[in-house]
């Protein structure tokens, strides 16, 4: 590991590696209750990151005492250095939106059953759609 992301990954709860050079956590930019960030270390030592609740990359680091500099190794920030097509495979986005499946699952459920939903079970929903969509997105698969 290199230290730009020993910096980040110290600094966040609940990491748990999701692959080779690759962790899932808990985003310190909102009340995250399950792992929401997805966190990417390339090879030429950047670090990406990606929240699924829809925190942009400033506030997260933000939160962490942290500036956009610091995902960045030394030796990389005077450097053009070529984008990546896709910033995380889609296995690590489909892992990192398994809660959000099971909340429709359990949405489902509950309306199939005859159960009314309440305004609170109404918009946890719509939250849980619009991570899965934004998971799309990150996996670079667009969605009509």
């Amino acid at each position: 590991m290199s230290v730009p992301i020993e910096k980040l990954l110290s600094r966040l709860d609940k990491v748990k590696r999701a692959g080779q050079d690759r962790w899932t956590a808990r985003c310190p930019a909102h009340d995250d209750k399950g792992p929401s960030l997805a966190i990417r270390e390339l090879d030429d030592g950047r670090v990406l990151l990606h929240c699924f609740a829809g925190c942009d990359a400033h506030e997260v680091l933000s939160a962490v005492g942290l500036e956009m500099s610091d995902l960045f190794p030394d030796r990389a920030l005077g450097n053009h250095i070529p984008g990546e097509r896709r910033l995380f495979p889609a296995a690590d986005v489909l892992q990192c939106i398994a809660f959000e499946a099971l909340v429709v699952a359990a949405a489902s459920v509950t309306l199939l059953s005859g159960h009314p939903f309440t305004e609170t079970d109404r918009e946890r929903l719509i939250v849980a759609v619009s991570r899965i969509r934004a998971a799309i997105d990150a996996a670079g698969c667009g969605h009509d």
